[in-house]
């Protein structure tokens, strides 16, 4: 039984190297004062940074002998790590609280934003993200309170980004409420607008995303284009996930093994290579991938421990689990951005 709980505690964290996250306090400096705005200003209102030193500048041992550079800025939004069931009256996080912003950089940012930091520089802000128990009441006055508080926050860390850092290309990416806030970014600074031409890529991953999302910005059709967004949601193959997900409308879904749109199937054979637990560990052709509807449809992962995973919803991997994929497809994008 002990061996079976380490297990589960390992697929567990996925995207996070310890529940311990207050070993990880002292080097998460928290800012001097507690601001009703965030002061963008600080670097410590910043979970990455490139005048910093932080997580997102990992490299998993793999990785550590490639060429590296920073000719495109990555706008990083991170999904919530604000879940405490008991603290859910709060809405919004409290921007400088030590524990979750540890939680943050050592689960999102070490596991998520690290895929984008190849050729990147990275831009994560910290914000009042909005309590995870929001999205059960997503249609009430108090949750698009607590989503707006958190936008705001988002909309002001992209201000000053664009106020100090002018004129390179930029990618925009988010997981789950990340992607939530990505959207409405995308909308308010570059659909239509002047930004578009700066825009690599957008990565909305965890979250529908319509086809017709945008005006201008259309689905990334495959690998070889630019300016266009990618998106997809993850479950196991012959699951059809959550009911609401049946009245979903013209919802977009990318395989992010082959960078299609349709339908085709994508073996193994074309895994590159997840992190998981082990941040140094590279799993290679773990699943497979298909488009199916509205979401992504994989096999059960390969790798230890994972035959006592149980759940088929593997949102919690969305990224991470296609890490090498997506490293590549950025990388990819990135140089044909330059051509």
């Amino acid at each position: 039984m002990a061996k079976f709980l380490l297990v589960l505690l390992l697929f567990s964290a996925i995207i996070s190297c310890s529940p311990s996250y207050y070993k990880k306090i002292a080097q998460t400096p928290k800012p001097a004062f507690n601001p009703g705005v965030p002061d963008y200003g600080d670097l410590n209102m910043w979970a990455a940074h490139p005048y910093k030193k932080d997580p997102s500048d990992s490299l998993p041992i793999p990785f550590q002998q490639d060429w590296r550079d920073s000719v495109v800025d990555v706008f990083f939004i991170h999904p919530t790590t604000f879940t405490d069931h008991s603290r859910a009256w709060q809405i919004n996080a409290d921007i400088t609280n030590d524990t979750l912003n540890a939680k943050t950089d050592y689960s999102s940012i070490l596991y998520q934003a690290t895929i984008f930091n190849q050729q990147s520089r990275i831009f994560a802000p910290r914000y009042r993200q909005a309590h995870y128990d929001m999205y059960n009441f997503a249609d009430t006055s108090v949750a698009r309170k607590a989503f707006d508080t958190a936008y705001s926050d988002i909309r002001s860390a992209f201000m000053y980004y664009l106020d100090h850092f002018q004129g390179r290309p930029i990618i925009i990416a988010g997981h789950s409420q990340g992607t939530q806030h990505a959207k409405r970014l995308l909308k308010e600074f570059f659909d239509g607008q002047v930004l578009k031409n700066r825009l690599v890529a957008a990565y909305l991953v965890g979250m529908p995303v319509k086809a017709d999302e945008f005006k201008t910005i259309a689905p990334c059709k495959d690998s070889l284009q630019t300016g266009c967004f990618v998106t997809w949601r993850t479950f196991r193959k012959d699951y059809e996930g959550p009911k609401y997900l049946s009245l979903e409308n013209n919802t977009a879904v990318t395989n992010p093994l082959n960078w299609k749109t349709d339908t085709s199937y994508a073996p193994k054979t074309l895994h590159k290579g997840a992190i998981l637990y082990k941040f140094n560990k590279i799993f290679k052709t773990t699943n497979d991938a298909q488009v199916h509807g509205n979401i992504l449809w994989v096999s059960k992962p390969k790798f230890p421990g994972a035959m006592f995973y149980r759940s088929k919803n593997y949102h919690i991997g969305d990224l991470n689990l296609f890490y090498t994929n997506i490293r590549e497809d950025v990388k990819r994008r990135i140089g044909l951005f330059w051509k």
